[in-house]
C-alpha cells in the first residue's frame, strides 16, 4: 500500500497530464487494454509484441505523413527503438505513397531519445552533399508496447513517463522553417550503465536510473563550451530541451544555468504527450515553429544511452 500511495504521489509530480497510446484502453477498470494484448500474470512476448508494432506501426506513420507534400522525396530516414521487422516501416511508405523504388533509405534504430538528432545529422550531410536532395524524416516510437511486470517503484515510474508519438519533417536546401547550423555529440563520464535498453522474452527491458537527472546536472557544466559551439548563453534564444521528464528539464535548468521561460516548450510538450522517446524533440522544435513570436538562434538538447548528449545549433 505504501508503495501505491509512492507511486501516485510520483506521478501526480509527473507533471504530465496526457499521454497516447496506440492500445484503447478497456472499458472494464479491471482489464488493461480493449484487445486483451495485456493481462496479468500473462504478459506477452517479444514476437507477439513485435507483430503489433508491425501493425500499428504504419497506421500512426501514415496519419503523420499525409499532412506534409512528399513530392520529389529523394531520401527516407526513418528512427526507432520500439520495434523492428523487415521488410520494414520504410518499404510500407514506398509502396502507399508512391515513392521512387530506388530512394535511399536509412533506419537510426535502438539509439533511444537523441535518435532525431542523429537523424537531422545525416539529413543535413545528405543536403549539404547533394543540395536538391529531398530528405523525408519520420520518428515513431510505441513505447506503451513494452509495459512488463515490474519489480521495483524505480521502473514502474520509468513506464509512468513514456508514451507512442509519431513525428515527421522535411529537410532541404529550401530556405523554410528552422535553419540547421551544426551539430555536437558528447558521452557522459561513467554514466553509461544509468539508462540502458536490451531485448528480452516479454519486450524491450528499459532501465533508467533515478541518477539520471543527478549526472546530468553535474555533467553538462562540462560540456556547455562545447554545446555552445562558440556563442554564449546570451547568444540563445530558443533552448529545445528534450523532456525527458520532470526531473531531467529541472536537471538541465540547472546545469545549463537556464531561466525557467527557456523550458516553455519543452514543459509544455511533457505535460501534453510525455516523453515520445525520438519524437519527443521534434514535437518541442514544432511548438517553436507555431509561435511566431519565438524566432533567433536555437539550441535543442536530447539525451539518451550512453549517457549521450545530442545537440543541434539551429536558427529559427
Amino acid at each position: 500500500m505504501r508503495s501505491v500511495k509512492v507511486f501516485q504521489r510520483m506521478a501526480e509530480r509527473s507533471q504530465i497530464e496526457h499521454r497516447y497510446s496506440f492500445l484503447q484502453p478497456h472499458v472494464d477498470d479491471d482489464k488493461l487494454d480493449a484487445a486483451d494484448f495485456y493481462q496479468n500474470e500473462a504478459f506477452p512476448s517479444t514476437q507477439a509484441r513485435m507483430k503489433f508494432y508491425e501493425r500499428f506501426a504504419f497506421i500512426l506513420a501514415k496519419r503523420t505523413l499525409d499532412q506534409l507534400d512528399l513530392t520529389g522525396t529523394t531520401h527516407l530516414i526513418t528512427t526507432t527503438c520500439t520495434g523492428f521487422y523487415a521488410p520494414g516501416l520504410d518499404f510500407q511508405l514506398i509502396k502507399h505513397y508512391g515513392l521512387p523504388a530506388g530512394i535511399e533509405r536509412t533506419t537510426v534504430g535502438f539509439m533511444g531519445c537523441y535518435a532525431a538528432i542523429n537523424a537531422l545529422k545525416l539529413a543535413r550531410h545528405i543536403v549539404r552533399s547533394e543540395p536538391h536532395a529531398k530528405v523525408l524524416l519520420l520518428n515513431l516510437e510505441l513505447c506503451t508496447l513494452h509495459l512488463k511486470p515490474a519489480g521495483t517503484l524505480e521502473e514502474i515510474l520509468s513506464f509512468a513517463i513514456f508514451s507512442d508519438g509519431c513525428a515527421a519533417s522535411i529537410v532541404s536546401a529550401n530556405p523554410v522553417g528552422l535553419e540547421i547550423q551544426s551539430f555536437n555529440s558528447d558521452v557522459l563520464p561513467e554514466t553509461e550503465a544509468l539508462i540502458t535498453w536490451y531485448i528480452g522474452d516479454q519486450g524491450f527491458d528499459m532501465h533508467l536510473s533515478g541518477k539520471v537527472p543527478g549526472a546530468i546536472a553535474n555533467n553538462l557544466p562540462l560540456v556547455m563550451n562545447t554545446l555552445l559551439d562558440g556563442a554564449t548563453h546570451s547568444d540563445i534564444a530558443l533552448w529545445a530541451i528534450h523532456p525527458g521528464g520532470r526531473t531531467v528539464l529541472d536537471a538541465v535548468r540547472a546545469g545549463a544555468e537556464l531561466e525557467e521561460r527557456a523550458l516553455i516548450e519543452s514543459r509544455e510538450v511533457l505535460r501534453k504527450f510525455g516523453n515520445m522517446s525520438s519524437a519527443t524533440i521534434m514535437f518541442v522544435l514544432q511548438e517553436m515553429l507555431n509561435n511566431p513570436k519565438k524566432t533567433g538562434p536555437g539550441l535543442a538538447m536530447a539525451f539518451g544511452p550512453g549517457l549521450t548528449v545530442e545537440s543541434m545549433r539551429f536558427v529559427l
